[in-house]
């Protein structure tokens, strides 16, 4: 894992984990990488120092500040009240929308084509700010 302190073109900045340096530049490139603050698709890395940690470190999955907060209550209500269906997300969505299954509060994934296709449909749908845990319901 990588953080990355990154800015956008409204000169928001944020940090942000990734798997691996590639894996950056394989979301940035798609336009999958997106401001934190606004949504922006245009988004740069920035300057930033290494950071050597110890044993002593606190934890890194602890929120360090109010934004990290915000979005770790997120990420625990979508996870505790909803139920994860993986790469069926976009089927399963247009499914409940079209009636053909009850509803209930989903999560999952979808690749651009598909979340494109659903919000030109008038499914009701909304990216996640964070990567979800798979299966954790």
């Amino acid at each position: 894992m990588i953080k990355y302190t990154l800015k956008c073109d409204n000169q928001h900045e944020f940090e942000s984990w990734f798997q691996s340096a590639d894996a950056f530049d394989t979301l940035k490139a798609s336009g999958m990488a997106t401001c934190a603050v606004c949504g922006s698709a245009s988004v740069e890395k920035t300057l930033m120092a290494p950071r050597v940690t110890s044993k002593d470190d606190a934890n890194l999955s602890t929120p360090a500040n109010a934004q990290e907060q915000a979005l770790a209550a997120m990420r625990e209500h979508v996870e505790t009240n909803s139920e994860y269906v993986g790469m069926k997300f976009a089927q399963e969505a247009r499914s409940m929308n079209d009636g053909d299954t009850p509803e209930r509060a989903i999560y999952g994934e979808a690749n651009r084509e598909e979340a494109k296709k659903l919000i030109e449909d008038g499914v009701p749908v909304v990216p996640l700010p964070f990567v979800p845990n798979k299966g954790t319901n």
